[in-house]
């Protein structure tokens, strides 16, 4: 049979060529590359998302909520070489309800989170609004991540572990050593284990115009998108690129493309820092508080219970370790967002008594360590990404001087230990292949207008940041007074008001919105 999509026409088949899938193909739609056609207008097959599931909790959703169905996308693995070798990303998708505008792209951050994940998180937020009745709402994980074949792999479970559980705060100049020679081998395992041609193209640059194959695919002219955090930063690289190929896009948590990562991190320590102070504030409150009755005095509080894991690990009741980089994971995961807070403090108060198995759950988490002891690979493609998409520092004076002012900008985040003569670098000090971009303003002569979600205490994206990207967007900035990371479907009936009548119906406030917790 033969049905309307945006766009064009779908041709829709009965599946019998696989069981349980159902073949679509509703491309091309839109602008087409010269030499990409044959991905520009490839068919998609639907059917089960079991095996596109990256966790247990994911694979019980997907059972439980039939109406979802997955796919697979065929795009280059380099787009300089459109007849070479082909990787394929994993697709979900929640189908609209009512009158199809379109399909609504979404990536959660990270990089290296899954769309895939994430959009069926998603698909009970939007079954009760325009949303879901409006918008196919459709997740990806990005090539190298997740459910996308092949994947980011550095290493084993057994070697994650490892790699948490040695001792990484020792500043003396054996302990530098050790650091330098550890990440030599985890880049060595890096390129091994996942192949340097897919290294090279795993960058931002990329996923952007994997994005665009995507929106021809699935039918649609132009491009409606929703970024969470790093997703920002994916849609401003996709404005870029594509700026006439854009409907509407949300963009929450924005990254400024324009910052360096040392500034970055600069700046991201002092949002945790803020938000740290916003969490000892509400806990001196409590009868049970494991920081004291003075916020005033809560960093130190904090220090002398964590900063002793760093000689002196506990254990957490399941045969490991808690030490000082994983409760300092642990707290960072909880200041994300003030439903964390109460989990945060009975960690703490856990770890008074010797014990760390609440704050090991909550570094899991950040880890992406399932119940199983089988971790995703959310942490590698995360380095994998940032590695080609920013210059790779060699300077290590430069990383010394970026330690300093974070620990400056986070004084709760001291180890308590000197900071090193030398410093040992990161990953992508001895990442095995260059960078494809670099920060820079971006240049989107003939983008449409966009909303841009910034909360004013964001402790991963600052609010500034934000605002700088609405400006270098030309774009509307909604500022959110909240202590959390990103707004949009997360409770807020004000946020969802103004996003989701910019997507629906393309209309926008006259001056930028503001709206409160």
């Amino acid at each position: 049979m033969i049905t309307l999509a945006a766009g064009g026409c779908t041709s829709v088949s009965d599946g019998q060529a696989e069981a349980g899938v159902h073949f679509e193909q509703a491309g091309p739609a839109g602008t087409v590359p010269p030499g990409l056609e044959k991905f520009y207008g490839q068919q998609l097959g639907w059917g089960a998302c079991d095996d596109y599931a990256s966790s247990d909790t994911d694979r019980k959703l997907f059972k439980s909520t039939p109406e979802l169905k997955c796919a697979r996308l065929t795009v280059p693995l380099d787009y300089t070489k459109p007849d070479g070798k082909t990787i394929t990303l994993g697709l979900l998708r929640r189908k609209a309800t009512g009158q199809r505008i379109g399909s609504l792209l979404i990536n959660p951050g990270g990089p290296g989170a899954s769309g895939v994940d994430a959009a069926a998180s998603l698909a009970g937020a939007v079954a009760g609004n325009d949303l879901g009745k409006r918008f196919d709402l459709v997740g990806f994980d990005p090539r190298g991540i997740g459910s996308s074949e092949p994947s980011v792999h550095c290493l084993t479970d057994a070697e994650r572990d490892q790699q948490r559980a040695d001792d990484i705060e020792d500043s003396s100049a054996a302990g530098v050593a050790k650091q330098v020679q550890q990440l030599k081998d985890y880049t060595s395992k890096c390129a091994q284990r996942s192949g340097a041609d897919l290294l090279a193209n795993i960058g931002t640059r990329d996923v952007a115009k994997d994005l665009d194959v995507m929106r021809s695919a699935l039918g649609d002219k132009k491009l409606t998108y929703l970024g969470f955090s790093y997703g920002t930063f994916l849609g401003t690289t996709y404005a870029e690129q594509f700026p006439a190929n854009v409907r509407a896009m949300v963009l929450d948590g924005a990254v400024d493309p324009s910052q360096s990562p040392a500034d970055q991190s600069v700046a991201q320590s002092a949002g945790f820092q803020k938000a740290f102070e916003q969490f000892a504030a509400w806990c001196v409150k409590r009868q049970d508080c494991a920081l004291g009755k003075d916020a005033g005095k809560a960093v130190q509080a904090y220090h002398d219970l964590v900063i002793p894991l760093v000689k002196n690990p506990v254990d957490t009741g399941d045969g490991r370790k808690l030490a000082f980089a994983d409760a300092t994971i642990a707290t960072i995961q909880a200041l994300y967002t003030e439903q964390l807070w109460e989990t945060l403090n009975s960690g703490l108060v856990q770890l008074k008594r010797g014990v760390g198995l609440t704050l090991m759950t909550m570094a899991d988490l950040y880890d992406g360590r399932g119940t199983d002891g089988k971790y995703s690979n959310e942490q590698d493609a995360f380095t994998a990404v940032q590695c080609v998409d920013n210059p790779q520092s060699k300077d290590l004076a430069t990383e010394l001087d970026t330690e300093r002012r974070a620990t400056q900008a986070a004084p709760f985040l001291d180890n308590g230990q000197p900071l090193p003569t030398a410093s040992a670098g990161d990953a992508c000090s001895y990442w095995p292949v260059p960078n494809t971009s670099q920060p820079h303003l971006p240049k989107v002569s003939g983008l449409p207008a966009t909303l841009v979600v910034s909360t004013t205490n964001d402790p991963a994206t600052p609010y500034q940041a934000g605002v700088n990207l609405a400006g270098a967007l030309g774009g509307f900035l909604l500022t959110y007074q909240g202590t959390q990371h990103t707004a949009f479907l997360q409770g807020s009936d004000c946020v969802d008001q103004v996003g989701v009548a910019y997507l629906v119906d393309l209309k926008l406030p006259a001056a930028d919105p503001r709206c409160s917790s």
